[in-house]
């Protein structure tokens, strides 16, 4: 069930995000944020066992620059032209799926 997955998935919150993902960093995680118009397609991003976080924005606005700026890299998800968007719980469970299936967890 979602609420099961929810309990074993993390996820994290932070008064100040920009700070928070350059601990990440620091500790070694890779950055990637979702963005529509993302440096490279989900599925060209290089996916290792070790953590990532991934960073979903505001529906409305996205990421704020500072967040985007502290990510190692955006990513988009590729979509057929006559769709805009997905709207963020969809994006975050569309690349989670994606990021769990590379690494043979589907």
């Amino acid at each position: 069930s979602s609420a099961g997955a929810a309990a074993r998935l993390p996820v994290a919150r932070a008064t100040n995000l920009a700070r928070q993902l350059a601990s990440y960093q620091d500790a070694g995680l890779m950055v990637a944020g979702l963005a529509a118009d993302g440096e490279m397609a989900l599925g060209e991003l290089e996916i290792a066992a070790d953590p990532i976080v991934l960073v979903v924005g505001s529906e409305g606005a996205g990421m704020s620059r500072l967040v985007r700026e502290a990510c190692d890299t955006t990513v988009t998800i590729p979509m057929v032209s006559t769709l805009e968007s997905l709207n963020a719980g969809v994006a975050a469970g569309v690349a989670l799926y994606e990021i769990a299936r590379r690494r043979g967890h589907s």
